[in-house]
């Protein structure tokens, strides 16, 4: 485990994966950690999720989202809007989630990546269906993160990404 100052600062969207099989519990892991998000209201947080790990699957996803076909691992984010509390704000408790999970990859030394769904409709509606939702009123796809062990040439390193010119006091 390394410490979160390491984690911040290494964390990199890692595009290619090894053959390398995700242990299960490393899956729970890092659903663990995507639940542990701050939400908008204690006890509604809408996320929910589905782990696939099925080939075909992955190929269909990855029909969408180009970058899900090779990935061992996609965990696809659902926010379900009956359990927001703020109606028009889930995506914000879904980002939380989503950045914790991100961390958690690479604490367990994966990689992931954000492959981003909402707030587009149809790709929503696509990615509902191959996952079994029928209406996406309630139900709606998020994201999904891929994760596995970055294939050679990728890999979680520091990039320093600071500008001092972007920080603002008291105004802009």
């Amino acid at each position: 485990m390394s410490t979160f100052d390491e984690i911040i600062k290494i964390r990199r969207s890692i595009r290619e994966y090894s053959d390398k099989e995700v242990d299960d519990e490393d899956i729970l892991k890092i659903l663990k950690a995507g639940m542990q998000a701050p939400g908008s209201r204690l006890g509604a947080e809408p996320w929910e999720f589905v782990v696939v790990k099925n080939k075909d699957t992955l190929k269909k996803l990855g029909e969408i989202k180009p970058r899900v076909t090779n990935a061992p691992v996609a965990i696809v984010l659902v926010g379900n809007i009956e359990r927001s509390f703020y109606k028009l704000v889930w995506q914000q408790d879904m980002s939380a989630a989503a950045e914790n999970m991100l961390l958690e990859a690479v604490n367990l030394g994966l990689g992931a990546l954000w492959n981003g769904v909402a707030p587009e409709e149809e790709r929503m509606k696509q990615i509902a269906e191959i996952i079994g939702i029928d209406d996406i009123t309630t139900l709606k796809p998020f994201c999904i993160i891929t994760v596995g062990y970055p294939a050679d040439g990728w890999e979680n390193k520091f990039m320093d990404k600071f500008d001092e010119k972007r920080i603002h006091y008291e105004k802009y």
